[in-house]
């Protein structure tokens, strides 16, 4: 940008700095292609701020193949004006999958880290959440 604006390259990162700007970093997204996007939209939207009464109403979320990490070295002890410290090297002990979900009106998140990433574990997951309720009748346990 220096050269196409014939300035120096110093010039440029105080104009940036005074104005917040940070070329450096850069966030992704992502926009739907679906032409019933919206729509779809207004009904989660509709269902989370206006939930069928005695309803349970869940938001979803699974992360798959998390690494489970652990440092080599304990990091050093934190003290004023210095971040805190890890080693760069780790042992890797595979993968596993956090299965979440946010009961939307109370605000309270419930979470499981499996080793699979099926949906028997997402029914564990919405297991928990479902409220103890006798009238309610259980589904039987997946023998699989």
């Amino acid at each position: 940008m220096a050269k196409a604006m014939a300035l120096s390259a110093r010039t440029v990162g105080r104009v940036w700095k005074e104005h917040g700007l940070k070329a450096h970093l850069a966030r992704t997204f992502k926009v739907s292609n679906d032409p019933r996007f919206a729509e779809k939209l207004e009904d989660v939207m509709g269902l989370y701020l206006n939930a069928p009464e005695h309803a349970i109403v869940l938001a979803c979320e699974e992360k798959s193949q998390v690494q489970a990490l652990e440092r080599t070295q304990p990091g050093l002890p934190l003290k004023k004006g210095r971040a805190g410290t890890m080693t760069h090297d780790s042992v890797r002990h595979g993968t596993r999958t956090l299965l979440a979900a946010l009961n939307v009106a109370e605000g309270t998140v419930l979470g499981q880290c499996q080793d699979r990433h099926r949906h028997q574990e997402m029914v564990e997951v919405l297991e928990i959440a479902r409220p103890a309720n006798p009238g309610r009748p259980r589904p039987a346990p997946d023998p699989g």
